[in-house]
């Protein structure tokens, strides 16, 4: 007989505390800086190279330490990697505050979003090591934690940044990350003494068996009560693994969707005020209340979609809800843009948040253990960050040719349309060992 769930505290307060803290710095160290780029070029130069270079710094440095994550996760562990990644944050903000030129405000953004990319990978496998049992509430806590950290300091930055001066309103948001490093500190020791629990090169031995293991064409979200009630030793995420995950379509369409969600992301937090400005007729301050309205739609997405995902098996309607909303949004946009009408279009298109925190909870849930989920963590985020890398540089490079916002737009609806398909499969109620079994034997 399956034991009861646990209380999320039981046990584990610190590792809940440690998840939400890292969830929250993760988005604000990237959504504090936009709005005070004003601010900034008013004590130095800000070239718009540099400015270009900082908003394509995000999705380049989440792929590149995506990829190399799982290196250090491997020699270090979890928590260990976990507080590196939010030293890099905590120190990069402070850094960042204290600023001179372009050049070092550069830098410093750079080691914010090391850190970040770090963190990116970290999370769902930390929420599947500490929380197995409650994979559906954890996850709903911490989107929710980064949602909530999407919003805030765009609302927050400027307020700030007049009443006492940008460079506290950028360097605020690093108590948050200095907070979140006690926890894991304070677990470290006793994580060391914990037996990592490996699979063997091969895959076989009863000895190295993982200890959640639905059966073969299961996947977790079919069951939540047969997940473990207990933390989960985890072997360092496997080169083996990662290696497999390239020949498996079920991973590839994660990483699309997960793609598909930071280029909505990106693209808007690179441009849709200007769109709002120079289509839709509304006042720059006005356009920064939109783009905190497009990030806000996806606070609601964070607390329904983990639990609809593992309760419900809700993957394919929450999809289709989500491109279905983007583009009645975009098509508002092309077709009948208006001050008034734009805060209905930018409510609909900010309902493809839900693909973020929907993305998250495939990658939990799409691996048995919490070592696969490193590796499938590793691959779609880095997958997607490089595809999402691309797309804010294109729809500037196609405004520029077109001097219009109407064919970046519909290259933006395409990429939803695009990506249908790959929402289908990812509804699949299986694993991304599953999927090898099938195809190729044992995992």
């Amino acid at each position: 007989m399956t034991p009861p769930a646990r209380p999320l505290w039981a046990g584990r307060a610190l590792a809940l505390l440690g998840i939400l803290l890292c969830a929250f710095s993760l988005r604000s160290a990237v959504a504090s800086l936009s709005p005070l780029i004003d601010h900034i070029a008013a004590d130095f130069t800000l070239s718009s190279a540099v400015v270009g270079l900082i908003g394509t710094a995000p999705p380049v440095c989440f792929a590149v330490f995506g990829l190399l994550t799982p290196l250090l996760e491997r020699r270090l562990g979890l928590e260990r990697v976990t507080i590196v990644a939010l030293v890099a944050i905590a120190v990069g903000l402070i850094l960042r505050g204290l600023s001179v030129d372009a050049l070092t405000l550069l830098l410093t953004t750079t080691l914010i979003f090391a850190g970040v990319g770090m963190g990116n990978i970290l999370l769902p496998p930390l929420v599947k090591k500490h929380f197995p049992d409650r994979l559906g509430l954890m996850m709903t806590l911490y989107t929710t934690a980064m949602a909530l950290s999407t919003f805030i300091p765009p609302l927050a930055a400027v307020p700030v940044a007049d009443a006492a001066n940008w460079r506290v309103s950028l360097a605020m948001w690093g108590v948050f990350a200095f907070a979140g490093l006690i926890p894991w500190i304070l677990m470290t020791p006793r994580e060391r003494r914990v037996p990592s629990r490996r699979l063997s090169a091969e895959g076989d031995g009863a000895a190295d068996e993982p200890r959640f293991r639905p059966s073969a064409g299961a996947a977790p979200e079919d069951d939540p009560a047969s997940l473990s009630t207990g933390p989960i030793a985890v072997a360092p995420a496997s080169s083996r693994i990662f290696a497999r995950l390239a020949r498996l379509p079920l991973a590839w369409a994660i990483a699309f969707v997960f793609g598909t969600s930071s280029t909505m992301a990106y693209v808007s937090f690179a441009w849709l005020p200007t769109m709002l400005v120079d289509r839709a007729g509304v006042t720059a301050p006005v356009a920064g209340l939109l783009l905190s309205l497009f990030a806000f739609m996806g606070l609601p997405a964070s607390l329904l979609v983990p639990v609809l995902v593992v309760r419900f098996q809700a993957t394919r309607p929450l999809f289709l809800v989500a491109v279905g909303a983007g583009l009645l949004g975009l098509a508002g946009l092309i077709l009948a843009p208006s001050p008034v009408l734009a805060w209905l279009w930018i409510a609909l298109f900010g309902v493809v948040g839900a693909m973020f925190p929907l993305s998250l909870v495939l990658i939990s849930i799409r691996a048995r253990t919490a070592e696969s989920a490193v590796a499938l963590s590793s691959f779609v985020q880095s997958v997607g960050y490089i595809g999402a890398a691309a797309f804010p540089v294109l729809v500037g490079v196609v405004h520029d040719a077109t001097e219009d916002w109407t064919v970046p737009l519909i290259v933006v609806a395409a990429v939803l349309v695009i990506s249908i398909p790959f929402g289908v499969i990812v509804g699949r109620r299986r694993t991304i060992e599953d999927e090898w079994e099938q195809r190729h034997g044992r995992w």
